[in-house]
């Protein structure tokens, strides 16, 4: 595997992680998918379309998520807000988050020491 691919491959991995804490972080506040996939967008973490639809479904299945379907600009749009459930989960992985990303930052300091 070249470096350049296999640097991709573990950034892929990397994230993987933490969709689903953005995607949750971001539903606090009601969206339908293309908002919620521009806003991510505009804070720097680019999720596409074939990643992000079956995880709000999914994460609807989970209960972590609600749905309603409405139209808006004479378009039929689904929009996602989270449910308490969600709410207490995102509470619980930004303290999980927290928690690793203090962990990280110590053994990467130590690294570079």
């Amino acid at each position: 595997m070249t470096e350049p691919n296999h640097h991709h491959k573990l950034k892929l991995e990397l994230r993987r992680g933490v969709i689903v804490l953005a995607v949750l972080a971001e539903l606090r506040q009601e969206h339908y998918g293309y908002s919620l996939r521009k806003n991510l967008l505009s804070k720097g973490l680019e999720i596409d379309e074939g990643t992000l639809y079956p995880l709000v479904r999914r994460l609807e299945k989970q209960a972590l998520l609600v749905s309603e379907w409405r139209v808006e600009d004479n378009r039929k749009k689904r929009f996602y807000r989270l449910s308490p459930s969600g709410e207490a989960m995102l509470a619980s992985l930004t303290q999980d988050w927290r928690q690793v990303e203090h962990t990280l930052n110590n053994i990467l300091a130590e690294a570079s020491e």
